[in-house]
Parts: C-alpha cells; structure tokens; sequence
C-alpha cells in the first residue's frame, strides 16, 4: 500500500492566489489524503475562499482548515500546521504558487520504502504576480556551486547545507518522521531550512531535477529567492555587521544541541560545532576593519570559510570591508 500524503499549507492575506493553488493540489494525479491549512490571522477573505473551496472539495482530499488565529511568521504556521498532519509524507504548500499535476506522484515515488527520516525536494519554474512565465527556475536561482552539488548528490548534504540552506519549501515534502525529531522549530530558523538540516544530519536528503511546479514571485512574498546581482551582493558586504554573526552562532548552538539530542552521528556533531566555534570567532572580530585582517587570514587557513560560510572567498572580502 502506497504511503499517504498530507499537505501543509500555510495562508496569510493570500486572497489573491490561494483558490489557484488550492485547486491545482486538489486536480492531482495521486491524490493528497488531506490539505491542512494553517491561517495566521488574516484580514482579507482568504479564510472566507478556503472555507468556500473546502465545501465543494472531493471526498478523496478534504480540506481541513485547522488554525485561523495569529501565531506571528510562517515558522510558527508551518510548525503547527505540519502537527496537524496525518499522513505518513507531508508536501509543504505556499499559498501563491501552482503545482504540477505529478508533484504528489514524484513524490510517493521518491520517498517510498525509505526507513530512514527523509526529505525530498524539486525544482521549479518562475512566474511573475499575474502567472507569465519568467526566465530561469527556482534553483537555478540559488547558484549551487559544483562542490554544493557534488555534497548533495553524493549522499553527504550536511556539508551543503551547514554553510547555507539550499531547499525551498515550495518545493518539499518529507517523511512524518523527520517532523517528530525536529519539532519544535527553533525561532531563529525558517521550517524549511530546519527541516532541511534535520534531515541531513539525522537521515537522508533527495534532490531531484523534476519540476514540481511554479514559484511565483511578488512584491508580498515572504522569503522569495536571493538576489544574486553584483550590486546586491555589493550592498550586503557593505552593510553594517550589527548582531548577524551572534545570530548564526546562536542558530548554530540550537541546531547542535538539537541533533545531540537526537544522537546524530559523531561527524555531523563535529562539523555543527565548528560551524558554532566559526560563527563566535566572526561575532567577535574588531570593529576597526585593519584589526580583523590576523583573525580573518586565520580561519581562511583553517579553511573555514571555504567549508562552512555561505559565500566562502566572498565573505572573506565581507568580513573585511563591512563596517561595524
């Protein structure tokens, strides 16, 4: 017997997009066993079109509207929507994309039979507010270096992902297990890159090429994709450090602690915390830029910053130039 399949979506001031992408989860060729939607309050109608939708939605996908009061962020809404879930796979759904109609398909396929906590995640294609068609796809989008990508494709995505999160949501589902070892979310994590890292640390990541369906991005959108633009990366090494590197030294403590916690292989404990050590050092270089040239060639010679920060040789021209 196939593994049932829950979805999470979380809405919030969503009236413009949710009925699209509701109906597009609800035509799927493998159909969910459930929607669960989280609302954080909203203001407009979106809690009035689902309610609507729900009521004409097929037997095989109930809808289930499960929280309409505010939680405060999409961490919190997705963590308590996904506690809702009953299924044995959870997809997470955005309430502005659309969904292709083998998504579920893909992705019963991929995760079935696997004993271990897993995650899968896809590809997307881009759309613009009013659904045309934009260049590129959503991971193209994140410029996976050929190291990233031989990390994710080799079985060792904990290397990938400690330097940054490289798995979207929108994109991603994940054995019902993976949510029990990693609940509840930190605060200073977003739910999919924690559940991202959870995985990684603590069973297995699946990156697939399929193309799960389209991103759509808009001025509201909450997280969106990085903007990789000379000028906008010109813009972050120049801006001032304020508390950056205390906040990822203290992501940092919350996610060893938690895979401690859950007996996560001496390996992956090992490289959290010297990625915990890495981002102190950083949180505790001068304020004078000349004073930090002996501790930033330090950990460049550790080869540090090639192995756990996000833009590797960049941030070292970051962490140089940018003012206190």
């Amino acid at each position: 017997m196939p593994p049932s399949v829950s979805v999470a979506l979380c809405t919030y001031n969503g009236e413009r997009y949710v009925e699209e992408q509701l109906r597009t989860i609800l035509a799927q060729e493998t159909p969910a066993m459930e929607v669960v939607v989280s609302d954080d309050g909203s203001t407009d109608d979106t809690v009035a079109i689902v309610k609507a939708i729900a009521a004409s939605a097929p037997d095989a996908t109930p809808i289930r509207l499960v929280h309409i009061e505010r939680v405060g962020g999409v961490a919190r809404n997705f963590d308590r929507a996904i506690a809702e879930c009953r299924g044995d796979i959870v997809a997470l759904s955005d309430q502005d994309d659309r969904w292709s109609p083998d998504r579920l398909t893909t992705i019963v396929a991929v995760l079935s039979g696997h004993t271990a906590p897993s995650l899968v995640f896809g590809d997307a294609t881009l759309i613009d507010a009013g659904g045309d068609v934009l260049p590129g796809t959503l991971r193209g989008g994140l410029r996976l270096t050929r190291s990233e990508r031989e990390s994710l494709e080799g079985g060792r995505p904990f290397e990938a992902l400690i330097r940054r999160n490289l798995v979207t949501g929108a994109v991603a589902a994940f054995t019902r297990d993976l949510y029990e070892l990693s609940a509840p979310f930190p605060d200073l994590w977003v739910h999919d890159e924690w559940l991202a890292i959870m995985a990684a640390g603590l069973g297995r990541v699946i990156p697939t090429t399929e193309v799960l369906g389209a991103y759509r991005l808009h001025d509201s959108n909450q997280i969106g994709i990085p903007d990789g633009s000379v000028g906008s990366r010109l813009n972050r090494m120049l801006a001032p450090r304020a508390d950056r590197y205390v906040r990822l030294r203290d992501r940092t403590a919350a996610l060893a602690a938690r895979l401690d916690e859950r007996g996560a292989p001496e390996r992956v404990l090992a490289l959290a915390r010297r990625k915990e050590a890495f981002e102190a050092v950083r949180a505790s270089y001068p304020r004078r830029r000349l004073a930090r040239v002996a501790p930033v060639l330090a950990q460049l010679a550790r080869g540090n910053y090639r192995r756990l920060s996000s833009q590797g040789g960049l941030d070292v021209l970051r962490d140089l130039a940018q003012p206190a």
